[in-house]
């Protein structure tokens, strides 16, 4: 009989390609949507990035790269960290892969054994329970909600903790919610990390740079925490370069040497003219990152005072990321005459299919009562898109 395996059946498929795709699916019937469900820059590469892939290419570096990365590339990685973060790593503590997104199941697959568990506060990026899945791992779910502001407290932590934990995953500045966690949070945090042997954590910081705090704060700077921390970062979000796929883990070199191991196994070393251009990306300056940084912050205040004019939605203030996660569950039950909404879900598609709108359904992070909208879009696109969805809104009853 013909059948995939039981480690695929037990995957879920990621929602937000699948309303990326449907959004596209119907563009190419020329229906005008707006899509606000995938998080990716609006932003083209920088150019002095892209000249430092040119040059790559001129100089031929089209031959197989080190499983962990280029030497260079991982020095200009230790410099970055040590300069923005404060954190003193050696190459030998970084590893390369292709994207972030590679990096946390790189992480996951090295650290998480069969029926192990894995706490991760939701809402949650869709990927992080399927990975645990992946490695054969127990996600732990734990619920912090609109009313916490996004944020898992210590006592929740503690609370989740049991013998068979090996992992907490945390991701701040937040996917999806943009909620930012403070040094002061992260500390008391680490507190709890700090009092359980062989716990990890997984901080997935590649939102770090959009960030209207100030400051980013990382929990491997906690004392005591950098042994205990698996930091994950890449140059997707922060330099536009989502489609260059590169991405790093810094952590003790005996989790790297691990990571490289697997790593070595199923992908070896990443692009290596992307590699060049991420290496400019770290050295180079870092004026393009604040001068998109400053038009998210204010796509961030246009589109929190459209979605406060729409009524039903309950609205907080992202702190970080280019994601809104309004609440929505004042609509559940409601109708426009022609479907009902029972759930976030049904609300994503109506607002699409009728608003030509895309956005993620709120199920798909762990928190059935909001849904997201990523304004990583142009400010055009943000009032039009929140006009469309606030008539969509205003005929269900």
């Amino acid at each position: 009989m013909a059948k995939l395996s039981n480690r695929l059946n037990r995957l879920a498929p990621s929602a937000t390609l699948a309303m990326s795709q449907k959004s596209s699916e119907m563009k190419a019937q020329g229906i005008d949507v707006i899509n606000m469900s995938v998080g990716e820059p609006d932003f083209n590469t920088p150019d002095h990035i892209k000249e430092a892939a040119k040059q790559a290419v001129d100089n031929n570096y089209s031959r197989y790269s080190p499983v962990p990365g280029y030497p260079e590339l991982r020095k200009a990685i230790v410099a970055k960290l040590k300069n923005e973060n404060n954190l003193d790593y050696t190459p030998a503590e970084i590893s390369v892969s292709n994207g972030a997104k590679q990096c946390v199941c790189n992480a996951i697959m090295a650290l998480v054994d069969d029926d192990e568990e894995v706490i991760i506060p939701a809402p949650y990026w869709v990927s992080y329970p399927q990975m645990v899945k992946l490695a054969g791992g127990i996600p732990t779910i734990v619920p912090a909600g609109f009313e916490q502001n996004f944020k898992m407290t210590p006592e929740q932590l503690e609370a989740a903790i049991t013998p068979n934990t090996r992992m907490l995953i945390l991701c701040s500045p937040s996917n999806p919610t943009g909620s930012v966690y403070t040094a002061e949070e992260l500390e008391a945090l680490a507190a709890v990390i700090l009092k359980h042997d062989d716990l990890f954590v997984l901080a997935d910081e590649i939102y770090e740079h959009i960030n209207y705090t100030g400051k980013h704060a990382s929990i491997a700077a906690v004392p005591g925490m950098k042994e205990r921390s698996i930091i994950i970062n890449g140059v997707s979000k922060a330099y536009a370069m989502t489609g260059w796929r590169i991405g790093f883990a810094a952590a003790p070199e005996w989790i790297i040497k691990g990571i490289n191991k697997l790593q070595g196994q199923y992908t070896s070393g990443p692009c290596s003219v992307s590699q060049k251009a991420a290496e400019e990306a770290y050295v180079a300056s870092q004026q393009c990152v604040e001068d998109m940084r400053l038009a998210f912050e204010r796509r961030r205040d246009l589109i929190v005072k459209l979605a406060k004019e729409i009524p039903g939605l309950e609205v907080n203030v992202p702190q970080g990321a280019f994601y809104l996660f309004p609440k929505c569950s004042s609509f559940y039950g409601k109708s426009d005459g022609q479907r009902v909404i029972n759930n976030s879900s049904d609300l994503a598609m109506y607002l699409l299919e009728v608003g030509h709108v895309a956005t993620v359904g709120g199920d798909a992070f762990g928190d059935p009562n909001c849904f997201r909208m990523s304004y990583a879009t142009s400010d055009d696109n943000i009032r039009e898109a929140m006009r469309r969805i606030k008539s969509c809104l205003s005929r269900l009853a």
